[in-house]
């Protein structure tokens, strides 16, 4: 078996179990068939399923149409996260003719934690990374990501402080200061029952970037990974971080494509 191989072979057994299983706190699992629906998250609904969901043609059909008038009763979005190498293969088509939109597709990197805590960050003159535990860290980091995706990101703050909040050791969220600035952040993502762990919510400010803050970020969490016995950590990277994080040790496994249907005003 090839690297990729035994990494895909690892994500599908365990990751695409504990989406359908690990739930946030207020939302409930609904099994339908060969996918599971997540009921009450905060955004909008969840649907996914393993890898081959074993049917085709009319019944991918109405599979496909439930889970969309199921959300529509309810007035929510729903997003179905689809893989490249998902089967049937024309999965895809079937949701966009039911009404779903494909979102930004994303390459599904993993790495070695041990591997990845060894990365030297390199220079970073001035700049120094630590964990954010406290309410104001949490604003800090809010007001950075609005300057970062021109838009208001204070709903983020409530959304971290509740979480670490109800947290049980499974998230950690880290910035990069600058001048006593918060320049950059992330988060750590634990997912309980497997040996993985998800690097999310990368944001550094424009004028920041190209120093190795990016790279400092992953070093940090990787560390804080394997001192909790965690074997991989997984990205679904977008184009502008995939070729930073193939440099630095991670491998690419697949593509994932959420399909989003979204209820008329």
């Amino acid at each position: 078996m090839t690297d990729t191989s035994r990494l895909l072979a690892a994500y599908d057994e365990q990751l695409r179990v504990a989406e359908m299983t690990n739930v946030p706190p207020g939302a409930h699992a609904e099994q339908d068939g060969p996918v599971v629906r997540i009921v009450g998250q905060r955004r909008r609904g969840f649907v996914s399923g393993r890898r081959g969901l074993g049917l085709d043609g009319d019944a991918l059909d109405a599979l496909i149409a439930r889970q969309r008038d199921f959300f529509a009763t309810r007035g929510e979005a729903v997003e179905w996260k689809t893989r490249g190498h998902d089967l049937p293969a024309d999965l895809p088509q079937r949701l966009t003719a039911a009404g779903f939109t494909p979102e930004q597709p994303e390459t599904v990197l993993v790495g070695e934690a041990a591997e990845l805590a060894t990365i030297d960050p390199g220079p970073s003159d001035g700049v120094t990374a630590r964990q954010a535990t406290t309410d104001a860290d949490m604003h800090r980091i809010a007001e950075m990501a609005s300057e970062v995706w021109g838009d208001d990101r204070s709903w983020l703050a409530a959304d971290l402080i509740d979480r670490l909040r109800n947290d049980a050791g499974q998230l950690t969220v880290v910035v990069a200061e600058a001048d006593g600035r918060v320049v950059s952040s992330a988060r750590l993502e634990i997912e309980p029952g497997t040996q993985f762990a998800g690097l999310w919510g990368g944001s550094t400010l424009a004028e920041w970037r190209g120093r190795g803050i990016y790279r400092a970020l992953v070093a940090f969490r990787a560390k804080v990974a394997v001192a909790q016995g965690i074997r991989y950590l997984y990205v679904d990277a977008t184009e502008d971080s995939r070729p930073i994080l193939q440099r630095l040790g991670f491998t690419a496994i697949t593509t994932t494509t959420p399909y989003v249907w979204t209820p008329s005003p």
